[in-house]
């Protein structure tokens, strides 16, 4: 038997615009979106009534499959563009609804929430930076974890220095002698400078440094700010030039009186710490008067080896190097008694001594 044979006529074939006009009804009379969508399970689901005329296309003989296909397909397209107009009239509506009952008053009072503060080692750094900027020092920085060589090796320091023993220093798992360390001092960046590029060099090196230490003066984290200037012809004098440029300016005194006594670093030669005159009191220390002196700071002019390790020949060029403790400088400007206070979060203290964001 032949399929055109096969293919019985139908005594009721459904008729498409009926369907059609009866599911564009339902559908604009659907009050809510729960409401359309069982509307259209119930036309366009699988036993929904244009999926089930659909389906007697394949008893229907062929002249009349062809017609009936086209317009059962155009009825489909139909309840399908009205539904999703409906539901976006319908999603409008909900949300309108909403608007009008969930109302905030915003004339009301707020509640006393904690304002945020800048915090003070945040404030200070800023302005070390910004002061050396002016100067002409960029801005150089390193990774915190660190080789040997870099953190010691390169910086003149010996094996057997005192600060690579493990009661002053972080180390991570590596071979001996080679394992990755936490920074100690930002001066590693210093030999990442000279690397990067010829004299003149003139960078600062801010950032977190790392020591297994902690009381009233020292945590095991704390912020460093260190500085070099390689050219020909540097000496001393530059140094202490320098130097005094800046703490007049980050003080805020016309003069700072200052005091360079010798000392060792095994990357300067020679070396210095720089006492910084001041009165001391009941009330803490009062910067740039009286007869009293403060250590604020470790310079000198940069070692030979230093240089060499750095790829810069010591014979042409020559330098000096500083380091400050971002902490002791904040300490001495805000009269500030206790370092481990700038680690432990208390607001109070914060709300206290921050710094409001746009003053």
């Amino acid at each position: 038997m032949s399929n055109a044979a096969a293919a019985m006529p139908i005594d009721s074939a459904p008729d498409a615009e009926s369907l059609k006009q009866e599911a564009l009804s339902q559908v604009q009379f659907a009050a809510s979106l729960d409401a359309l969508e069982q509307v259209r399970v119930a036309v366009l689901g699988k036993k929904g009534s244009l999926s089930l005329a659909m389906g007697q296309l394949g008893r229907m003989p062929p002249e009349e499959r062809k017609t009936f296909g086209a317009s059962i397909n155009a009825a489909k397209q139909a309840v399908e563009e009205a539904l999703a107009t409906r539901k976006q009239a319908l999603e409008a509506s909900e949300m309108e609804a909403r608007l009008k009952t969930e109302i905030a008053d915003i004339s009301l009072a707020v509640r006393p929430e904690a304002k945020g503060a800048i915090h003070p080692i945040s404030k200070v750094m800023t302005e070390i930076q910004e002061i050396f900027a002016d100067m002409g020092f960029a801005v150089a920085l390193g990774p915190d974890i660190e080789t040997d060589w870099y953190n010691f090796t390169a910086l003149n320091i010996p094996p057997e220095h005192p600060a690579r023993q493990m009661h002053d220093t972080f180390y991570l798992q590596g071979e001996e002698g080679n394992r990755p360390v936490l920074r100690t001092h930002t001066s590693p960046v210093q030999i990442r400078a000279m690397q990067a590029g010829q004299p003149p060099i003139r960078i600062i090196a801010p950032g977190n440094t790392y020591r297994a230490d902690s009381d009233a003066t020292h945590t095991p984290m704390f912020h460093q700010v260190e500085g070099i200037v390689i050219d020909k012809g540097i000496h001393m004098g530059h140094l202490k030039g320098c130097l005094e440029g800046f703490l007049k300016r980050f003080f805020g005194l016309e003069t700072v009186p200052l005091r360079f006594r010798p000392s060792f670093f095994p990357f300067t030669e020679p070396s210095a710490e720089v006492d910084i005159g001041c009165k001391r009191g009941p009330d803490g220390v009062d910067v740039g008067k009286g007869t009293d002196w403060l250590e604020i700071l470790g310079c000198g002019m940069i070692h030979p080896v230093v240089l060499k390790n750095g790829g810069i020949d010591p014979a042409d060029y020559s330098g000096f190097a500083f380091g400050m403790g971002v902490e002791r400088l904040a300490m001495l400007k805000y009269g500030m008694a206790d370092l481990r206070l700038f680690f432990e979060g208390d607001l109070r203290w914060l709300q206290h001594y921050g710094f409001s964001p746009l003053s």
